[in-house]
């Protein structure tokens, strides 16, 4: 199945060059010329991912997020704009934006940062053995929906960014939040360096990097509990993995 973009530009040039271009990279599009039917589609066909122009008359692109994110929509959104200046930048991502594209742009960046937004969002398919069969790791019983993840015993609130393990909430900073959503969607399962890299830097940093590593440790000072199971397990010379020991 084509992964599904709704594209929201009031300029028609540029709403028909990306929707041609995004159609021939293989995405389904929907595009409309404003923030009412922005919402409007969105409430009525949840698309996989929104590509939306800050400015637009009535209704526009931060006003959107805002409106989305306030109705626990956490489908990842990628802004189109002409803005540059930081304020702006903080503006959009605090109304509930994931990224920024700015114009002029060049279509290879927006494939770019569609792709790596719809990574973050979607669980790591499993892995297989050299005869097509599941691997040693096991997907474990995670429960996901639109606002919250949940999986050994580990509760994430993605709208209000707040984590639990059991009744105890967890601080966590914005990196220590997404490397934990991303261990808990995949839960029983062995994420590579590589693959954690990429989905939460989106740069592999190479195997000489302890960047990962001191951020694990840091998740996993917040999450042990005297007498509880470890939760983030070292697979040596491969990853880590969440699970219940």
């Amino acid at each position: 199945m084509p992964q599904t973009v709704l594209l929201a530009e009031d300029d028609r040039a540029i709403r028909h060059a990306l929707e041609r271009a995004l159609t021939l990279e293989g995405y389904e599009v929907t595009a409309v010329a404003d923030g009412v039917e922005a919402l409007a589609q969105a409430h009525k066909t949840p698309p996989d991912i929104l590509l939306l122009d800050v400015m637009m008359p009535g209704i526009d692109g931060l006003q959107v997020c805002r409106v989305l994110r306030a109705e626990g929509d956490r489908t990842p959104i990628l802004m189109l704009t002409a803005l540059v200046e930081t304020a702006d930048r903080i503006a959009g991502l605090d109304a509930g934006a994931d990224d920024y594209v700015v114009k002029p742009f060049d279509v290879e960046e927006v494939f770019a940062r569609l792709r790596a937004l719809l990574r973050r969002t979607s669980p790591v398919p499993a892995a297989t053995n050299g005869n097509g069969g599941p691997s040693d790791s096991v997907r474990a019983d995670v429960q996901i929906s639109d606002r919250q993840v949940e999986a050994a015993g580990i509760r994430m609130d993605l709208q209000a960014r707040r984590a639990w393990r059991g009744k105890r909430e967890l601080e966590l900073t914005r990196t220590e939040f997404e490397l934990l959503e991303l261990l808990v969607r995949n839960a029983g399962i062995v994420l590579d360096h590589s693959t954690i890299y990429d989905r939460i830097w989106g740069y592999d940093f190479g195997p000489g990097s302890k960047n990962l590593a001191v951020y694990v440790g840091y998740l996993r000072r917040k999450l042990d509990e005297p007498g509880a199971p470890q939760l983030i397990h070292t697979v040596r010379g491969v990853g880590y993995v969440l699970r219940e020991d």
